[in-house]
């Protein structure tokens, strides 16, 4: 993992985590409203590919849970929301899709998806869908929506931004294993 390359364990592993959900919550603050969807366009998908990849399946989804438990108590989720309220209410699938997809795209980059632009574009719009497959069901049901209604607001207002976003991603994490190799001397 990108994240083993800094010394020491324990206290790297618990700073790492820490930085992991406080990047999420400065994501979650890059936010554009997309009426009619009681979702918003936001930067945790980006987080959650870049955290799961630099800091790999276990720490990643640590990072994350802590991100959306610091969110029942801070004003750390999208436009300085918090509450248990957020939680259950409409974006409550995707946060809990946010833990999913940094678990498997971790778990991707520990097998090395994230050192190659096109695997790791692939990796990544999967961690997106995966945020998707569960977010939308979940809206349907906060919603009482039809299926149409949900996937409309739920997911095809994002596909753009979620593309733009994993491409992002895609050459930022394979630029940074690269920066690492060149500093490490490899």
């Amino acid at each position: 993992m990108l994240a083993d390359a800094l010394p020491g364990a324990r206290a790297r592993d618990a700073v790492l985590v820490l930085a992991g959900a406080l990047f999420m919550a400065l994501m979650a603050q890059i936010a554009i409203e997309v009426p009619p969807s009681p979702v918003p366009i936001t930067g945790q998908t980006l987080g959650v590919v870049l955290i799961g990849s630099a800091l790999g399946a276990n720490r990643g989804v640590t990072a994350v849970a802590l991100y959306v438990v610091m969110g029942l108590f801070m004003p750390v989720y999208s436009d300085g929301g918090m509450g248990i309220d957020h939680l259950l209410g409409a974006t409550g699938g995707y946060l809990v899709g946010f833990v999913v997809a940094t678990y498997v795209v971790g778990r991707l980059a520990e097998l090395g998806a994230d050192r190659r632009p096109l695997i790791a574009f692939a990796s990544f719009c999967l961690a997106q869908l995966i945020v998707f497959g569960i977010g939308v069901p979940w809206l349907k049901v906060w919603a009482g929506s039809d299926w149409s209604t949900a996937v409309h607001n739920g997911f095809t207002l994002f596909i753009v931004g979620g593309l733009i976003k994993a491409a992002i991603a895609a050459v930022a994490m394979p630029s940074a294993w690269r920066l690492a190799r060149r500093i490490d001397g490899r």
